[in-house]
């Protein structure tokens, strides 16, 4: 399976009713493509499963809360159940604006002793290459940092476009936001027992690199699609702990690109 993912990127996200988004969608799909993953006419897209790491005091998800311009989280990604499926390991660092992505593809059968704090070895990888094996190394350096362990599985519903021959641009809609604890094991064979965090329509994320080309302005002017912020790593750990620090739906500033 392959997923193209910028490395350095901006994304602008926005949750709106589900009638908004068929037609935010329509108007996406006159300048890009359903993602390899995405039928339009089939549901709504593929299931994106994460178990999130964080310290024992939940420093990240805390850095989230509280703004902080430079962070990042700690992410083990994977899409179905299937035992030969491949995981991905991500750093996801947010700085100001810009998003920055390091990912490598593991084996799943390698998944427990990397949570266990082993260090990675090449044998652990898809592709056992440089980049893919630092990836993993930062990845794991990170961990032991922070003494990070599993802390909360989120799982929604993807439905993602983008051009048919770069990765410039990409636009994703994602629903049926669930939250799980992790029980020892990566899975999500009880998924229908998670919690619902409560979202307020689909979440819409606008994603580019140096550019924001005119149709998704002409797109957040036409929908007045208005900014705010929706870390769902953040929100299934409040709704999973009962935590007060609750931080949906919060309004941002307009974005420069947005007013270009």
């Amino acid at each position: 399976m392959s997923f193209k993912m910028q490395q350095s990127r901006y994304e602008l996200k926005y949750i709106i009713p589900e009638e908004q988004a068929i037609r935010v969608r329509d108007f996406v799909m006159n300048y890009l493509d359903p993602d390899e993953h995405t039928n339009p006419n089939e549901g709504f897209g593929y299931s994106v499963h994460s178990l999130y790491l964080d310290s024992p005091d939940l420093k990240l998800c805390r850095a989230t809360i509280t703004g902080d311009k430079n962070r990042y989280k700690l992410r083990i990604r994977f899409y179905d159940d299937q035992p030969d499926s491949p995981v991905f390991f991500e750093i996801k660092r947010r700085m100001n604006d810009v998003i920055l992505k390091q990912r490598a593809g593991v084996w799943k059968s390698s998944v427990p002793n990397l949570l266990a704090g082993d260090w990675p070895k090449r044998s652990d990888l898809i592709k056992g290459d440089d980049k893919n094996y630092k990836a993993l190394y930062n990845f794991c350096d990170l961990r032991d940092s922070i003494r990070a362990q599993p802390a909360a599985y989120t799982s929604y519903l993807r439905e993602a476009y983008e051009p048919p021959d770069s990765n410039l641009y990409r636009v994703t809609f994602d629903r049926r936001i669930m939250a799980g604890g992790y029980n020892g094991t990566l899975s999500v064979a009880d998924l229908e027992k998670w919690a619902r965090p409560q979202v307020d329509g689909v979440v819409l994320e606008l994603k580019f690199t140096d550019r924001f080309p005119k149709w998704m302005h002409d797109c957040v002017q036409i929908f007045n699609l208005r900014r705010t912020t929706m870390p769902k790593y953040v929100e299934c750990v409040s709704v999973l702990d009962g935590s007060p620090l609750r931080y949906l739906g919060r309004k941002m500033k307009t974005h420069p690109y947005e007013l270009a």
